[in-house]
């Protein structure tokens, strides 16, 4: 492509920002097909926005085709640029939250998946009670991996993010919340469900084909896991529990999530006092952000539920 002087337009309007946003995406889904789903419209509305920024910018993103999907070094200066971007106009609407002495705005709080059917409900409880404390506040939940979660708090995407604990970041504040128990299950389909589990050898567990999970894990819970026969993973939890029941695998759940099919007799935990394992879960926020109360005051409702 030429090269023009002037890419962009003195001021970038709604449209730019939305090719932007898709851009973003894009790029953190890993591709076109990816994106999909967390932009929720097609891929060859994606596939046009990008050629229209790309058209726009006057420089290639991005190639995509049979060899898979890959940054050009200028796409990666450009999605760097972009989160700054954005990153701006998130602290832009910080600040205004912080200058209007009400609740108005916006809660966007990411969480780590399935822990809703934690019993505490800490989340719930302090949701609710910043909802009646500010009844106009608008809450977006987005429901994503523990590294995003981290990432999209440091950089101003996330105000809240409700994380296992697992490494401290100097950026971020921490609260604890939950203690989570797991044990390793099987479904009623599986062999093991009714075996005699307590002559189990951990040599004999490894020969069941077992599924992990694809995000990172404190190393007493990799220990744990390390007996296992890996056979199959999953970016969340959901998954793990969909690779149970299918009958073909064993795996690690958190009890608050499993107990359900336990009642009803279609999961069992596997020698449940030596296979299990404790995650901490905390509310991260980011450290020396600017005021901003819903933040504030949803932070102050949380540290009410623990008492």
């Amino acid at each position: 492509m030429s090269r023009r002087e002037n890419l962009l337009p003195r001021q970038l309007g709604d449209a730019h920002i939305r090719l932007l946003r898709i851009y973003k995406a894009v790029v953190e889904s890993g591709g076109f097909s990816a994106a999909e789903v967390e932009l929720n419209i097609s891929r060859p509305a994606i596939s046009l926005a990008i050629s229209e920024l790309e058209s726009l910018l006057n420089m290639r993103l991005c190639n995509r085709g049979r060899a898979g999907f890959a940054l050009t070094e200028q796409g990666e200066e450009v999605y760097d640029a972009t989160l700054q971007l954005l990153g701006g106009l998130e602290n832009f609407r910080a600040r205004i939250n912080a200058i209007n002495t009400e609740l108005k705005g916006e809660l966007n709080i990411g969480i780590t998946d399935n822990m809703v059917t934690v019993p505490h409900m800490r989340i719930t409880r302090a949701l609710a009670a910043l909802k009646e404390r500010g009844p106009e506040v608008r809450i977006n939940i987005r429901m994503i991996p523990p590294k995003d979660i981290e990432s999209s708090v440091l950089d101003g995407q996330l105000l809240v993010g409700v994380v296992a604990e697992q490494r401290t970041l100097p950026g971020l504040n921490y609260l604890p919340l939950y203690e989570e128990q797991s044990l390793l299950y099987c479904s009623s389909e599986h062999p093991l469900f009714n075996s005699n589990q307590s002559k189990l050898t951990d040599d004999e567990l490894a020969s069941y084909d077992a599924v992990l999970p694809a995000y990172p894990q404190s190393a007493d819970i990799k220990q744990q896991q390390a007996l296992l026969k890996a056979s199959a993973s999953s970016t969340d939890r959901e998954g793990i529990a969909f690779l149970i029941h299918s009958g073909s695998y064993i795996g690690f759940l958190p009890t608050h999530y499993a107990e359900q099919w336990v009642k009803e007799g279609r999961l069992k935990a596997i020698q449940p006092e030596q296979r299990s394992f404790t995650t901490h879960f905390t509310a991260i926020t980011r450290k020396g952000a600017r005021t901003n109360l819903i933040r504030e005051a949803y932070m102050e409702e949380l540290e009410k539920t623990a008492e």
